[in-house]
């Protein structure tokens, strides 16, 4: 059950924007499985997409018409990933995404798509054409809960928010909705993930907006160590808010932007731990007092993915020795006689040894709840930054074992 989550409301519309979602019948269960949202045209784009070398047909043709920065659609289906099929699997994601291009009456290459679920599996592709029509028939623009829920594999929830700004006078709406519960370590990034504005920006302005944001967000978040070979994160601005056009990306006019992009993508990234596979700890870990940012992340994330330490946290366990492993083998360089480590507000490691204050009960304390923030002071610098992380449980391995059948 996803921890600390609040119950989803129907989201407000976004202009330019229309959603469809269907049960195709690619998921066994019968459960929604495809997505269509169409956009007004000149829609600006951006997008990021995972590094793993073995990658979903949809990420190839999505980063083959990125650069054009204009798109009109987006299908996506779930319960099966398009990866692994060779020449047919580019073949299967370009006569969708023809098809669709066909029934809403625009160029095929403003088309963008993306896939989840099983890998090496061929996509019936006759499933999602015959739905297309459907789709195309039921657009609206209040359907962001369902746009949620059609992108969904083992997630138990959907995941959707939005945010509400002012750019010179003209009120802005940013939503995005996201899945992912297992297979997420980001390298970008191990979700799918769709954000939409009204906001009136160039799509390289949008991208590198898009690229910043997701350090501090989808690249910051951990499972399970495994980078998937689908990851996509996808940024659609319409330009309706008829805000001045936002063409530098750092300038004070974009600034508002920038922080709400922000925000909304830290929270969706948050809500991918919140809702891991068999997660009952959600964990956040804040390393301060390394040389650069990237070194603190590095430290931050070898303790995030350690299967000792988070095994530790699904027993309730202190054992902070797993922790000052974990730093210790991240390759960053450090005094290991000045680091303290702290549960909660509970220093447990002072000048590399246990504190000699501290007492097991306190760290149990801490380990008990089901939110937990470990805090590491390496004492070698000023840079510091904070990642995301959670346990790892029987039922995430029942999960898994069982996923295909």
């Amino acid at each position: 059950m996803a921890i600390g989550m609040p119950k989803l409301q129907q989201l407000p519309p976004v202009p330019g924007f229309k959603t469809a979602a269907t049960a195709c019948g690619i998921k066994k269960n019968g459960l929604t499985d495809l997505l269509m949202v169409s956009m007004t045209p000149n829609t600006t784009v951006a997008g990021l997409f995972t590094l793993n070398r073995v990658v979903a047909s949809p990420v190839t043709l999505c980063k083959q018409r990125l650069p054009r920065g204009i798109a009109q659609a987006l299908i996506v289906n779930s319960g099966n990933a398009n990866v692994a099929n060779g020449p047919q699997g580019m073949e299967t994601a370009k006569t969708i995404t023809q098809t669709v291009a066909k029934a809403l009456d625009i160029p095929e290459d403003t088309v963008f798509c993306a896939s989840t679920g099983v890998i090496g599996e061929t996509l019936p592709v006759a499933k999602p054409l015959a739905a297309i029509p459907k789709l195309t028939a039921t657009l609206t623009d209040n359907g962001w809960l369902d746009a949620a829920k059609a992108i969904m594999t083992t997630d138990t929830c959907p995941k959707a928010s939005t945010r509400t700004i002012e750019l010179d006078g003209k009120i802005v709406t940013i939503t995005g909705i996201a899945k992912g519960a297992g297979m997420i370590h980001p390298n970008m990034a191990t979700m799918l993930a769709f954000i939409f504005t009204d906001a009136a920006i160039t799509s390289p302005a949008l991208q590198t907006i898009l690229s910043e944001a997701v350090e501090t967000s989808f690249n910051s978040v951990s499972v399970d160590g495994d980078t998937s070979t689908n990851d996509t994160l996808l940024a659609f601005a319409s330009g309706l808010a008829q805000n001045s056009l936002i063409e530098d990306p750092h300038s004070a006019v974009a600034a508002p932007f920038i922080a709400a992009i922000k925000d909304l993508c830290q929270e969706l990234a948050q809500w991918l731990i919140r809702d891991g596979e068999g997660v009952t700890k959600f964990v956040t870990i804040n390393v301060v007092g390394a040389k650069t940012q990237n070194e603190a992340k590095q430290v931050a994330m070898s303790v995030a993915k350690s299967p000792l330490v988070k095994t530790a946290l699904a027993g309730c366990d202190p054992n902070w020795g797993r922790i000052l492993c974990a730093i210790g083998y991240a390759g960053v360089e450090f005094e290991v006689d000045e680091i303290d480590i702290f549960l909660g507000d509970v220093q447990i490691v002072k000048g590399g040894v246990r504190d000699p204050n501290y007492k097991e009960e306190q760290g149990q304390k801490v380990m008990n709840a089901e939110e937990i923030t470990i805090a590491i002071d390496l004492k070698m610098g000023s840079a510091k930054r904070t990642v995301w992380s959670c346990d790892l449980t029987h039922e995430y391995i029942n999960i898994n074992a069982d996923y295909r059948t």
